[in-house]
């Protein structure tokens, strides 16, 4: 499976890629710009086209606008893609494609800001929710001592997914004397989770999934975190409880959440029960995360067995079609363009951190993504 890495016939520059240049907004009216020569590469199309905007004088080509841009190895990202969502590690990953793990890395954390956009550009029209449910699935990164919950809100009766969050947690749970040593020495050393986590998350993710809706539904089970949440929520919301003992059926009033934690379970290898493939670092776990959301969402169908069933985007009236890996990845959208919510502007940057790691890698390019 390639991308689409050349343009289509008749393409032309939407606007300046400069952040800084007043052309920079999508089809800016009176933006001006020339032709400025070619440059060859190794991978097709050989002949690149460049440009040069008349205002700020930035120079740029057709490849500023791709998804491969300053890609060596370009269509790579779509066989990454398939194989995130397929069960597969990082190094299984690596070994299939003959590239090294460190490519792996850095291609996953790029597509994952790549989804992100695609996701949040997606939602800037999309008709608001009037029904969520919503839970935490728990996870880890680097060890059991640093477990943490991933906020999920889904939209009941159409399985989308429309946003989610991170909160920390502390170790809990049957423990040996040792492993509460241990944990209180880890604690002293590199500090304590948050106790309100999981309230604070949830009301971003109320805020954000109900934007737009002047009263809801929300459903979930009786985590005595959600109720304070609700409450700071500027709509009018009706809660209703499931609790978390009733069987996890299709009858269950929160089965859209329940079928997702199961789907994340089964697709995505770090997050598999007694997994040697778990995440090392909580921000790389989230970057994983965004493929699987936009293959829910908008790739795969809401029933397997189902002929002809749509996916949850169509279902939402989003979307007319399944989608396709290369529609989601035929242009480069630029992080000005997006107004992503708080929480994953922090996932953009990079700057989520795991307290017993060192040194951590914020993404600060200004011109790549």
């Amino acid at each position: 499976m390639e991308t689409i890495i050349a343009p289509p016939q008749g393409w032309f520059p939407p606007h300046c890629p400069n952040p800084s240049c007043r052309y920079h907004t999508p089809l800016a009216e009176g933006w001006r710009y020339k032709r400025a020569g070619y440059f060859s590469r190794q991978h097709p199309p050989h002949r690149i086209q460049r440009y040069q905007c008349r205002a700020c004088h930035r120079c740029f080509s057709t490849q500023t606008f791709s998804t491969t841009y300053w890609q060596t190895l370009p269509g790579l990202d779509a066989r990454i893609f398939m194989r995130l969502v397929g069960g597969m590690a990082n190094r299984q990953i690596a070994r299939d494609l003959g590239v090294s793990p460190k490519t792996i890395d850095d291609r996953i954390a790029r597509l994952g800001r790549h989804c992100m956009l695609f996701h949040g550009k997606q939602m800037q029209n999309a008709p608001p929710v009037k029904e969520l449910v919503v839970d935490g699935f728990e996870t880890f990164e680097l060890s059991q001592y640093y477990p943490f919950h991933i906020n999920l809100g889904v939209e009941k009766h159409t399985d989308f997914i429309v946003y989610f969050t991170d909160s920390e947690l502390r170790r809990k749970g049957r423990m040996t004397d040792y492993q509460k040593r241990r944990r209180d020495q880890l604690e002293g050393e590199f500090g304590r989770p948050d106790p309100r986590a999981i309230q604070k998350g949830m009301r971003e993710l109320l805020e954000v999934s109900l934007k737009g809706t002047s009263g809801a539904i929300v459903h979930s089970d009786d985590h005595p975190s959600y109720p304070p949440a609700i409450r700071r929520v500027p709509c009018r919301i009706t809660h209703r409880v499931t609790s978390s003992k009733v069987r996890r059926t299709r009858s269950n009033p929160l089965w859209e959440v329940n079928l997702a934690d199961l789907l994340i379970r089964h697709s995505e290898s770090n997050h598999k029960r007694e997994t040697i493939a778990w995440s090392k670092r909580r921000q790389a776990a989230l970057e994983r995360l965004f493929p699987f959301l936009l293959w829910r969402n908008y790739i795969k169908r809401r029933r397997e067995k189902v002929r002809g069933s749509p996916t949850p985007a169509m279902t939402r009236g989003m979307t007319t079609d399944v989608g396709r890996i290369d529609d989601i990845l035929a242009a480069r959208i630029f992080r000005d363009h997006v107004d992503l919510p708080p929480r994953w502007s922090q996932y953009y940057q990079r700057s989520i951190e795991t307290r017993a790691l060192g040194p951590h890698r914020y993404h600060n390019l200004k011109y790549a993504y």
